[in-house]
């Protein structure tokens, strides 16, 4: 117990911090919505694994055709149907080269006296399955970056614009999308198809017609949120144009939004072209996509199941690790998700 004579000393009371700007000095460095989005984002393993998964298909798409003797489109008669066959792996018993012909297991590589290894076999015009898959995955992804690329200036600007003008100019856009949205892209397809010859040219005119309109409402959505708030009217009383706040001011705000579409139209056109390809209206072999690859390999898929496995795979990794990647984007730049 303290004597009520005695007395605490002076220095207990003195402030921690005499110098005004150290104890204004924020400790914790300032994060740009970027950067903060960035650290949410890789706190969700399963938006990180999907990132990394992609970008290793990505590399291999572009490395994997160069990586075989063969070539994607080369052809060898004495090859035909190898099942697959990987070094070390083949001594566990698995993808050893043998195959079931009446009922007998049968190594054809020792059969036709072949040294050489297939890692996803061959089909049946001896050309190199590894080689033809990772083709066709380049080419779906092209076709599907090219989708996304296609939202993002079409969709993006026919958004900010209709949203931004407002009035009779965005009643008459908005039922140009109503028009243009009531029409299946399996029939703009078919059209393209009668004046253009089947194959990336037709898909891509395709994608241009009807592709960019979910993202177009959706950025029309959210102009119509954020143009009459307070920094977007200050920047009207100083005087800039109409296209400077579009651009400058609103557009920026709006990034989160359109990346996040972007992600998820990427698996869209990737299911598009293979679905297009598999029906026999998009891609034709001997041309190398995903989907041309499962049409070749589906009619033999109870004898020689790597044909249509391989690409299946392929296309079932690409799918779900896009949209696990876009889950993630949508949760790390949603600011109602704020730990």
């Amino acid at each position: 117990m303290m004597n009520n004579n005695e007395t605490l000393p002076k220095e207990l009371f003195e402030p921690a911090a005499l110098d005004q700007q150290q104890s204004e000095l924020i400790a914790k460095p300032q994060l740009s919505f970027m950067q903060d989005a960035w650290l949410r984002l890789k706190k969700n393993k399963g938006a990180v694994i999907s990132l990394f998964v992609i970008a290793i298909l990505i590399i291999m798409a572009i490395i994997g055709p160069h990586l075989t003797k063969q070539g994607p489109f080369d052809q060898d008669s004495s090859r035909t149907n190898l099942p697959p066959r990987i070094p070390v792996v083949e001594k566990l018993g698995i993808f050893d080269g043998t195959q079931t012909i009446g009922g007998e297991e049968v190594n054809l590589y020792k059969q036709n006296h072949i040294k050489d290894y297939y890692i996803f076999g061959t089909d049946a015009l001896g050309r190199d399955m590894f080689a033809r898959a990772w083709q066709g995955t380049r080419i779906s992804l092209y076709i599907a970056f090219l989708a996304a690329i296609i939202d993002m200036i079409i969709g993006v600007t026919y958004g900010l614009i209709s949203g931004y003008k407002g009035g009779q100019v965005d009643n008459v856009m908005q039922r140009i999308i109503e028009i243009l949205s009531g029409i299946p892209n399996l029939i703009v397809v078919i059209l393209m198809l009668l004046i253009f010859s089947p194959g990336i040219f037709s898909i891509t005119i395709a994608m241009v017609i009807t592709g960019w309109l979910n993202m177009a409402r959706v950025v029309r959505g959210q102009v119509l949120k954020i143009k009459n708030m307070e920094y977007v009217l200050a920047a009207k009383t100083l005087g800039a144009s109409n296209l400077r706040i579009l651009f400058k001011h609103l557009l920026p705000n709006l990034t989160g939004v359109i990346i996040i579409n972007t992600m998820f139209t990427i698996p869209s056109a990737i299911f598009f072209e293979a679905f297009l390809s598999f029906i026999g209206i998009g891609l034709q072999s001997p041309a190398a996509s995903l989907g041309t690859l499962i049409e070749d390999g589906y009619k033999t898929f109870q004898f020689l199941p790597y044909l249509m496995g391989v690409p299946g795979t392929i296309i079932c990794v690409l799918l779900i690790a896009f949209n696990m990647l876009a889950d993630g984007l949508r949760d790390a730049f949603d600011p109602k998700m704020r730990d």
